[in-house]
């Protein structure tokens, strides 16, 4: 009689291993396509809930605005998003397209006059002895230096149209991600919820702390390293546009990209002020020199504003973050790689706070 049952209790037991099994592999199977499905959106996505947090604050004061209706606050956040996004890509994309063109018409009519180098770009650290004899080559003899680096020049043209023209795409997936920034927003209540309950299963009685202390290190890293960083760029770009420097679009971006990971803008503007110390005249190029140091040392200023509430995290953090999203997803990955390893880190800090002294842990046995 006993042997019957383990027989028994073995075939229930096995069966109930398969089925668990089986329903495992179908789990695992259609989250993976799903994944596959929502792989292409992953990154927009993610962006347009970093926005949505980082933001939310702002669209509060819209739904006050809207008199509390918060679908129109949510439709004017989208429009407001959008417009922000496409009127200085659009200006910056056709500055550094009519630059190139410019150049190319000049070096093909032989009408390009390019000034002798000043002296001082022998001393730009790194790329000044390279950079002062082809300077020096190219203004004395324009179509011979032409000539000599015809491959390298059609490379380095066409990467540069390459850049201008990938803004296109790159502005469609920040267009998206405010379309979801603004979508999240108008359901706060439900993805508050959904994400406070995710957390809990996942994380116990620590899980509602932990949403707040992401929201705070999303706000922070958001506003504090990105703010900074775009308002530092959209300084520059406007200088640039000013003083009509070609190819403005591309050296916005680079500034963009060093001012994110926490290095001064001056790297980008200083050999762009040297450049225009040589083709303008001495009045607007100090201007220029000035207005740039004045952008680089803006976020002395700034850093207290945005940086009022949050936490702090690492420099290394936000660097690691901002070239790996990059490398991995192109310029949204520079944002939301910044804010992902930010976030990584600060829940891992968390969760290693909460690991209790062997003091306590004998405390707790003897009690």
């Amino acid at each position: 009689m006993s042997k019957d049952l383990t027989n028994a209790e073995g075939k229930l037991f096995s069966a109930q291993m398969i089925d668990a099994a089986i329903k495992i592999i179908a789990i695992i199977l259609l989250g993976s396509w799903c994944i596959d499905i929502l792989k292409p959106f992953i990154m927009p996505m993610a962006w347009g809930a970093i926005l949505a947090i980082a933001l939310f604050p702002f669209y509060k004061k819209l739904v006050k605005w809207c008199g509390n209706r918060k679908g129109l606050a949510a439709g004017v956040f989208a429009i407001i998003g959008i417009s922000i996004l496409v009127i200085p890509t659009y200006k910056f994309s056709a500055s550094t397209i009519d630059s190139v063109s410019q150049l190319s018409t000049g070096l093909q009519e032989g009408t390009l006059n390019i000034p002798e180098p000043a002296e001082s770009v022998k001393e730009w650290p790194l790329i000044g002895e390279k950079i002062y004899p082809a300077w020096l080559a190219a203004s004395d003899n324009l179509e011979g230096f032409a000539a000599k680096y015809s491959e390298q020049i059609k490379d380095i043209v066409s990467k540069i149209l390459a850049v201008a023209a990938s803004a296109g795409g790159v502005i469609l997936q920040f267009i998206f991600s405010v379309i979801i920034a603004a979508m999240l927003m108008a359901k706060s209540e439900v993805c508050s919820r959904g994400c406070q309950a995710f957390f809990t299963r996942l994380m116990g009685d620590t899980g509602k702390p932990a949403v707040a202390n992401s929201v705070a290190t999303i706000r922070s890293v958001a506003a504090g390293i990105l703010g900074i960083a775009f308002t530092q760029a959209v300084l520059s770009g406007i200088g640039l546009v000013v003083a009509d420097i070609p190819a403005a679009g591309l050296w916005v971006l680079l500034v963009l990209l060093v001012a994110i990971i926490q290095l001064p803008p001056i790297i980008i503007l200083g050999p762009i002020a040297a450049y225009y110390f040589s083709v303008a005249e001495t009045t607007p190029a100090v201007i220029f020199l000035v207005y740039s140091i004045i952008v680089s040392s803006s976020d002395a200023v700034l850093k207290p504003i945005f940086l009022g509430r949050g936490t702090d995290i690492p420099m290394l953090v936000i660097l690691l973050g901002a070239i790996g999203g990059m490398i991995l997803s192109g310029i949204i990955g520079l944002f939301t790689g910044a804010v992902v390893l930010a976030l990584g880190y600060q829940l891992m800090t968390m969760w290693l706070d909460q690991v209790p002294n062997n003091d306590e842990a004998q405390a707790s046995k003897e009690s």
